[in-house]
């Protein structure tokens, strides 16, 4: 009988070891790892600050409590509020704990204003989770099926669609909108340029809070440490996890404004959220990534990919669009397509198919030419012969 319980689809590889954007399994074959742990690991892997980082740290001090002072999560939470701009910081472990905590913002948001039964604005083909709250915030039922009856409420409406919130306007009891810079479980789905100002301005209008879900999209994985920063905007609430830590569980939520104020002594908290290894960590990460040029990187290495997609796949049939920003970068196709996952593993590389029939890319940050132009053809050539069967 297995022993682990059977939520996971794995795939028939165990990985041992890691170095850059290479994987080894325990068959000592490397892989080319296109997807980063899930946008996780964009240094790459073992990477050589990181991993002194929790050397040094784990032979100091692992974990206190958050009853106690811990000097790293005031350092880490001065350095985002200064690439952010916002005004304070809570560390837990994870992105939907982050967003949790958003949503939990929202909600004494809510009562400060007197309103009963807040709701939070949505999008569709979201995702923000898998806890209760985050999971109905999600705009996938797929996710949400058999955990009925869900968090209440959560107003969904069509990604990229500002004209569907305006419609809300006059709906008294509606508190904030919730939405990802990117969608990237949704399917790389890039709105228009103008969407996050839109919503900006909107939230102003109607005294709403714009929380902006940057689990996947912060960290510089599209080209500014934060997406919202391509906008030359600021959210009332961000949420931060994923690419922060490259590996070691950290998770944030980021307010200002009103929402600063929000959290007192006993309204949230987390036993190991903020702890000294997880922070001193992230301070590494933000350092490589800032004394390395990674953003810069990030842009040179995207329009590297786009420029090779196009060039191998503007003329298929059947590939329906290339979408990018940064390296986030979807390749929708107009069959499901699941089963290149497999046969890219095959030819050892990691990839992803999210929304059904849409190739996800989001490679680390220190891919090298030659590794993107490995991605580009393996991955061309798999949806060149798979269209060519359909």
């Amino acid at each position: 009988m297995a022993t682990l319980m059977s939520n996971y689809a794995r795939l028939p590889v165990t990985f041992t070891k890691g170095e850059g954007a290479l994987l080894w399994d325990t068959e000592g074959q490397s892989y080319l790892d296109a997807l980063s742990g899930i946008a996780v690991c964009n240094l790459g892997h073992a990477h050589p600050n990181v991993t002194a980082a929790i050397c040094e740290q784990a032979q100091t001090l692992v974990h206190t409590s958050n009853i106690y002072g811990i000097e790293h999560q005031r350092r880490l939470a001065d350095r985002l509020i200064s690439l952010t701009g916002m005004e304070n910081a809570f560390f837990c472990n994870s992105g939907a704990e982050a967003n949790e905590a958003m949503i939990k913002l929202a909600r004494l948001y809510a009562r400060r204003k007197n309103i009963p039964n807040p709701a939070i604005i949505v999008t569709h083909n979201s995702f923000h989770g898998r806890t209760l709250a985050t999971l109905s915030a999600t705009g996938n039922p797929k996710v949400q099926q058999g955990f009925e009856p869900l968090v209440l409420d959560f107003i969904h409406v069509p990604y990229n669609d500002v004209a569907a919130i305006q419609q809300l306007a006059e709906q008294d009891n509606i508190v904030a909108v919730m939405v990802e810079p990117v969608q990237g479980e949704g399917g790389v789905n890039v709105p228009a340029d103008d969407y996050l100002n839109q919503l900006r301005t909107l939230c102003d209008q109607q005294q709403w809070l714009l929380m902006l879900d940057e689990i996947q999209t912060g960290i510089g994985r599209t080209g500014q440490w934060f997406a919202y920063q391509h906008n030359q905007i600021l959210p009332d609430v961000l949420s931060l996890a994923k690419g922060l830590g490259n590996g070691v569980p950290i998770g944030a939520c980021l307010a200002r404004g009103v929402a600063a104020e929000l959290f007192s002594p006993g309204t949230h908290g987390t036993t190991f959220g903020g702890n000294p290894l997880a922070c001193r960590t992230a301070l590494a990460v933000l350092d490589s990534i800032e004394q390395d040029n990674l953003l810069q990187r990030v842009n040179e290495l995207s329009e590297y990919l786009k420029k090779g997609f196009a060039t191998q796949l503007s003329e298929v049939q059947g590939v329906q669009s290339i979408r990018a920003k940064g390296l986030m970068i979807g390749i929708e196709l107009d069959h499901p397509c699941a089963e290149l996952v497999q046969q890219a593993l095959a030819q050892h590389l990691l990839i992803n198919v999210t929304a059904g029939n849409t190739i996800r890319l989001l490679p680390p940050f220190i891919l090298t030419d030659s590794q993107a132009d490995k991605i580009i053809l393996t991955v061309s050539g798999l949806i060149k012969s798979f269209l060519a069967m359909h």
